[in-house]
């Protein structure tokens, strides 16, 4: 897979994304394989664009059971074959970042949405630009590439669904509840929507 096909899946250029390709294409270079089923399994501590270029690069998605997230914030990617308790964990190394202040100025402004046009198009250019200088980085000064052991997580599991007895949703039975007699899903269960 080419970075082209990453950002045609992503939707644009960015860092995150330029750092997954880079993990992804070194996990695929060690496990000399894309998964075509649930034989690759990665699990992501975060939830950042990287995770898009694991799922294209790699084949690991949430709807085949071998992309498994874990909540952390951390960009710490273990990849490992089902089967197999020999993983590979990689870690982002803290690095010095090229200080750009019209950046640093322009991102608030692109996040709240008080950025002009010119402004979101700029900001797109610079954020592209430091994606690229990320492919121009060695692994040993972007990453820690680790042999570890590990408990794999059990193969995803399917269940059937039922229909939620408030809403009428279809739910895993597995995240059903009961309440007053009846089977709910958790939405209702605890009172609240989405």
């Amino acid at each position: 897979m080419e970075l082209e096909d990453v950002v045609k899946f992503h939707g644009h250029l960015c860092p995150g994304l330029v750092i997954g390709y880079r993990v992804a294409t070194y996990a695929a270079d060690k496990f000399k394989d894309r998964a075509e089923d649930e034989e690759l399994v990665v699990i992501v501590e975060n939830k950042s664009c990287s995770v898009d270029a694991i799922q294209v690069v790699n084949g690991c998605t949430f709807g085949k059971g071998n992309l498994v997230f874990r909540d952390l914030g951390k960009h710490v990617y273990t990849f490992f074959k089902r089967g197999n308790p020999e993983a590979l964990r990689i870690s982002i190394n803290p690095r010095q970042r090229r200080e750009d202040p019209r950046y640093n100025e322009l991102f608030p402004k692109v996040r709240n949405g008080t950025a002009t046009d010119e402004e979101k198009e700029e900001f797109k250019q610079r954020h592209a630009e430091r994606g690229l200088a990320i492919l121009e980085i060695p692994d040993e000064e972007l990453f820690t590439a680790t042999n570890v052991e590990i408990e794999p997580p059990e193969k995803a599991m399917v269940y059937r669904s039922i229909a939620c007895a408030e809403c009428g949703e279809e739910t895993m039975e597995t995240r059903l509840r009961v309440k007053n007699g009846q089977m709910v899903c958790l939405s209702c269960f605890e009172g609240h929507d989405i």
